[in-house]
């Protein structure tokens, strides 16, 4: 009984923190982002954090944005950069669309061409990656 527990602990755990690829429009991967909301470049150095709270820190953990729950996009001194909204559309501040990030995980910019791939990432997530912050 406890071998079985183990098991379906070890594999649950494994399963809460695996990463999803960030992909470019090419298909090769730029990074990942980890479901506790850590985000790696391509060699697996971490660049950035999503914290539970929506605060978006860079690698040193300095804040440098923040995710609302009504998907607005704010940069560190609180001031709106931009949006996302429920079916996926990309705004800036003025709301101009930046681009979309569709149901299956492809990102498209503002004249529909895909320019990159995030499968099973919150559509806010990708956001900040593709369209609002630099994390390297």
């Amino acid at each position: 009984m406890k071998k079985t527990l183990f098991t379906g602990f070890l594999l649950f755990s494994l399963f809460t923190l695996s990463a999803q690829t960030i992909e470019s429009a090419n298909r090769s991967t730029t990074g990942y982002i980890k479901s506790d909301g850590t985000i790696e470049n391509s060699s697996r150095s971490t660049v950035g954090y999503i914290k539970p709270d929506g605060t978006i820190e860079n690698k040193n953990r300095s804040t440098i944005g923040y995710i609302k729950s009504d998907g607005t996009i704010e940069n560190q001194n609180r001031s709106t950069v931009g949006y996302v909204k429920k079916d996926g559309t990309v705004e800036n501040s003025s709301r101009s669309t930046l681009g979309y990030i569709k149901d299956d995980g492809t990102v498209e910019n503002s004249s529909r061409s895909t320019i990159g791939y995030a499968k099973g990432i919150k559509k806010e997530w990708a956001a900040v990656v593709y369209f609002f912050f630099k994390l390297d």
